[in-house]
């Protein structure tokens, strides 16, 4: 009995060393999560105030956001043309951390991060365990993305898009496998919140739901499933699927009062730019980022080669059964995010401004993720898709450190306009408008007809010019100075006695050649009607 027990003894450790292993393995699995989260994050913090607002961002704060929910939220209505709950969300924001260039984006680098392990947890969907490659791939493409990022710096409602989108493709994905009643209600919620987050959610959505019904079919697409995406109780599948999908309907559904209410508010720019163009700027965008055009075809060709290279190589090595169903998911649903819109825009609801296609960048890295990381391509697979991950952050890093990829520095702008006289006026373009407001208070719009008695007139805008530049808006003054803020031009009028110029007359002296001239006065300014 006595020496039974020195085994039993001798073997206690075993357990406890094993269990230590089996900790110490897991940790090491989930350290490339953590390393890319973390770059993830100071791609987005330690850079978030460095740009000016630009026109939408800073449309926020001065048109948008007051000190009530209610009166915010009428603003919305009357204002936008996006849904509501970003709007309530940065109204809390605001509440708490004032308006300030970082307090505003906040919200949107804190969803761009929190995307990061989102699309770790959709690679990992389609490749087993213990293989991540896949889900490293997907999280690095979503942290070092030169578009991605830039939408989560910026003080509007597309960083928020891409999460609540990424959510619902992963609960999708979760639910097609396997739709137990949970999975279904997280599908549910996170489809619902994207519709509130931004319509054009409905054109990622819609194959998902479709899927969801067809695979949950007591015939047809029930036979093609592979084995672990069959579920245990065919017969219960149908109707739980259907109230999940019903939800986001419904919600769709009562979004339509509120979509006539806000008739497509500042929309009308979108018509203004050639279709051609704007088709033409959506691979640019995910290839090379928002301002990629400024860099040149040359590295928009760099990039695409890089992605043909891994995909071809994933393709050429042959998919697993289960990461083909993956590739396959997601290029549903990545296509219909594009191309519904596209096809919508041709037959005349053209709404296809290529930012609100950002959303579809979530089922595109993790198409890219699926194949260029394949098992079965091996080192070389996971090869190409790190030189794509550094290309794609030398290109993130690049607009970071230089202003002409950045957004305007109308910061800049004002900073100049401060030492403007008391009894000056600003003219410029409508993109200038918002932001002149937003760092210049008290402005306000110069009303129509009336004229204002000044001694300065400081004209702002960007390239092209128009030939009368550099001609005085009226008798009296002269050209003083002409200031190039990164790409942004001040010229500073100056006359030694007041005089009197009309609305009308400087309306039409803006020196950028512009369709929406603006004039803006001190708040404190009186100007009388001629």
């Amino acid at each position: 009995m006595g020496g039974s027990a020195l085994p039993a003894a001798a073997g206690r450790p075993r357990p406890t060393s094993a269990a230590a292993a089996q900790r110490a393995s897991a940790m090491s699995g989930w350290w490339p999560l953590l390393a890319i989260t973390v770059l993830a994050a100071v791609l987005r913090l330690s850079t978030l105030g460095l740009q000016s607002f630009w026109y939408d961002e800073a449309f926020t704060p001065v048109h948008v956001l007051r000190a009530g929910l209610g009166a915010t939220l009428h603003n919305v209505v009357h204002t936008e043309n996006t849904p509501p709950l970003w709007y309530v969300l940065e109204w809390a924001v605001s509440r708490v951390l004032g308006t300030g260039v970082i307090a505003l984006r906040l919200l949107s680098a804190l969803a761009g991060i929190a995307t990061v392990p989102v699309a770790w947890a959709i690679g990992c969907e389609f490749q087993g365990p213990p293989t991540r490659r896949a889900a490293i791939v997907a999280a690095a493409l979503v942290a070092s993305s030169p578009l991605l990022v830039w939408y989560s710096q910026e003080a509007r409602a597309y960083g928020l898009f891409v999460l609540t989108a990424s959510l619902a493709l992963l609960c999708f994905v979760r639910a097609l496998r396997e739709p137990t009643g949970r999975r279904l209600a997280a599908f549910a919620l996170t489809a619902s919140l994207a519709l509130l987050t931004h319509y054009f959610a409905v054109f990622l959505l819609v194959p998902m739901a479709l899927w969801l019904v067809g695979s949950a079919a007591p015939k047809g697409s029930r036979g093609k499933l592979a084995p672990q995406e069959r579920t245990a109780n065919p017969k219960k599948d149908l109707p739980r699927v259907l109230c999940a999908v019903a939800l986001p309907v419904l919600v769709g559904m009562a979004l339509i009062p509120l979509i006539l209410a806000q008739g497509a508010h500042g929309t009308q720019w979108i018509g203004e730019s050639a279709l051609a163009s704007r088709l033409e700027a959506i691979p640019q965008y995910y290839l090379t980022g928002y301002t990629g055009a400024a860099l040149g075809h040359g590295v928009e060709l760099l990039v695409l080669l890089v992605i043909l290279a891994g995909f071809g190589y994933g393709l050429w090595s042959t998919l697993t059964p289960r990461e083909e169903r993956g590739a396959l998911i997601v290029l549903t649903v990545a296509g219909a995010g594009v191309l519904i819109p596209v096809v919508l825009a041709v037959l005349g609801a053209d709404y296809l401004a290529p930012r609100n296609l950002v959303a579809a960048m979530a089922p595109v890295s993790a198409l890219l993720a699926i194949v260029i990381a394949a098992q079965r391509t091996g080192r070389v697979g996971m090869g190409l898709a790190t030189l794509l991950v550094l290309t794609l952050l030398a290109l993130t890093i690049d607009v970071n450190l230089s202003p002409r990829l950045q957004r305007g520095d109308w910061a800049g702008v004002a900073t100049v306009l401060r030492a403007a006289q008391p009894d000056h006026v600003i003219t410029t373009v409508e993109l200038g408008a918002a932001p002149l407001e937003y760092y210049l208070p008290p402005l306000r719009n110069l009303a129509r007809g009336s004229s204002v008695t000044v001694t300065e007139v400081d004209e702002t805008g960007y390239a092209p010019l128009r030939k009368s530049a550099s001609r005085p808006p009226a008798p009296g003054f002269r050209l003083s100075e002409r200031r190039n803020i990164h790409g942004l031009i001040v010229y500073r009028f100056t006359s030694s006695a007041p005089v009197t110029i009309s609305e009308e007359v400087l309306r039409e002296h803006v020196i950028t050649i512009a369709q929406h001239p603006e004039v803006l006065v001190r708040a404190s300014s009186t100007g009388k009607t001629i």
